[in-house]
């Protein structure tokens, strides 16, 4: 895992509001699971920043959401937790339903594969500031409350009072070892922006989701990602035994696309709290 990081040393010192660090940012430990759900085509193309961007789709027509979650243990610009929205798609041609099982199975091997973010809520300011201002992520403050235990993985995310969703994974499927960088989509300044992520990692799958749930709650992002036509269950779970990651600057891919703020939120200190019941 040493030469993994060694291979990319820092390259450059920024600031974004009340963040400073050091590019790229490594991951070393986190913990991080995700569910996956099809979703309406035509809901998730309207998310879309770009014509040139794509939702991979499904046999049937339909499109794919995923909602990523990250309680990162050991940073290089410290821990906090994120949930990120995320929708698969390919930069470029429009891709047919064969090719989009192709893609998504490929992921970044495939020409142009990427996910955009829809949401990106961090527990910490400086992650915030440090995600909108270097590239353009849709990152705001939220309350996240981790439960890690040898069953399931879950997270119940808030602002406030108010509950935007509760994500429970459980721990169950077939081990990959993935290698594959993560690449996505998120727009700064009018310009979309291309991001690859190395990583290395040990995962496991499962396309048997019962006792795997999501459940949104009232608030404004909840509302957005329901108006997404989630399917009712997840189509497969994810969760990483092992996970690292690399996380340089971006590349400007085009110009002028569609502004893609996001949720904005307030500035606030927010509840960051992990259990790991035995």
């Amino acid at each position: 895992m040493s030469s993994f990081f060694n291979d990319t040393p820092p390259q450059k010192t920024v600031t974004h509001g009340e963040a400073t660090f050091d590019l790229p940012i490594f991951y070393h430990r986190d913990d991080a699971f995700a569910l996956y759900f099809s979703a309406d085509y035509q809901k998730v193309k309207a998310v879309m920043p770009s014509d040139k961007l794509n939702p991979v789709v499904l046999p049937g027509g339909k499109a794919i959401a995923a909602i990523g979650v990250f309680n990162y243990i050991d940073t290089t610009i410290g821990s906090y937790g994120e949930i990120a929205v995320a929708l698969p798609a390919v930069f470029g041609k429009p891709i047919t339903a064969s090719k989009g099982i192709l893609a998504a199975l490929m992921e970044s091997k495939y020409p142009g594969f990427g996910v955009v973010i829809m949401h990106l809520p961090v527990t910490r300011i400086e992650a915030r500031d440090a995600g909108r201002g270097e590239w353009g992520y849709t990152k705001f403050i939220a309350d996240m409350h981790f439960s890690i235990t040898p069953e399931y993985m879950q997270c119940r995310m808030l602002e406030g009072d108010e509950q935007i969703l509760d994500i429970r994974v459980k721990r169950r499927g077939f081990y990959l070892r993935d290698k594959k960088p993560f690449t996505t989509y998120s727009v700064k300044n009018g310009n979309l922006i291309k991001t690859i992520i190395p990583q290395i990692a040990c995962k496991r799958v499962s396309p048997i989701t019962g006792g795997s749930y999501l459940k949104l709650g009232n608030h404004p992002v909840a509302e957005s990602i329901r108006k997404l036509g989630l399917s009712a269950q997840p189509m497969m779970s994810v969760y990483y035994p092992e996970r690292a990651a690399i996380l340089p600057s971006g590349t400007v891919i085009e110009k002028g696309v569609r502004p893609m703020e996001g949720y904005l939120g307030r500035d606030r200190k927010a509840d960051h709290t992990i259990e790991y019941p035995a």
